[in-house]
C-alpha cells in the first residue's frame, strides 16, 4: 500500500494529497460518467494520459481504498476497476468541478449531462452514486 504523505492535518490539504492530481480526478470522472473500468479504456481518454502515470494513479487510488481491482471476466490477464464506497463519495466533488468548469470556461461536455446536473444537482449525484454502487456490487458478485 502506498503511504499517504500528509503535508498537514488540514482536511483540504489531506484531500488534495489523495485527489489533487489532475489525472486522478480524470480517471474518477471516466469511471463515473463514461463507464470506463479497464486500463485500456482509460488510455483512450481525450487527455492522453501516459501509461506510467496511469499505472501509478490506479495504484494510488487502489491503495487509498478509492477503487478496487479485479481480474476481468473476458481475459484473465486484464483487470477491471470499480469504485469503493469511499470512491463513490467523490462523485459530488467531480460534479461540482463539472458545474464550475462549464460555468466559467468553454467546455465540450455532453449537453444532456450538463442539463441533468444543472437541473437537479442533488438528484443527479444520487443517481450516479447509485449506478456506481450497482456496478461495484455486480463486480463483487462476479468475483464471488
Amino acid at each position: 500500500m502506498k503511504e499517504l504523505n500528509q503535508r498537514s492535518a488540514c482536511p483540504v490539504s489531506t484531500s488534495l494529497d489523495v485527489l489533487g492530481d489532475k489525472w486522478t480526478l480524470l480517471i474518477l470522472r471516466d469511471m463515473v460518467f463514461a463507464g470506463k473500468s479497464t486500463y485500456g479504456q482509460f488510455l483512450q481518454s481525450a487527455e492522453k494520459i501516459a501509461t506510467n502515470i496511469l499505472a501509478d494513479r490506479l495504484s494510488v487510488l487502489e491503495s487509498q481504498g478509492i477503487l478496487t481491482k479485479a481480474v476481468a471476466v473476458d481475459k484473465k490477464s486484464k483487470f477491471t476497476y470499480s469504485l469503493t464506497e469511499k470512491g463513490v463519495e467523490t462523485i459530488p466533488i467531480i460534479v461540482a468541478l463539472i458545474l464550475w468548469g462549464s460555468k466559467h470556461y468553454i467546455t465540450d461536455i455532453d449537453p444532456g449531462l450538463l442539463n441533468e446536473l444543472q437541473a437537479g444537482k442533488d438528484s443527479a449525484i444520487e443517481k450516479y452514486q447509485r449506478l456506481a454502487r450497482e456496478k461495484s456490487l455486480a463486480s463483487l458478485l462476479h468475483d464471488a
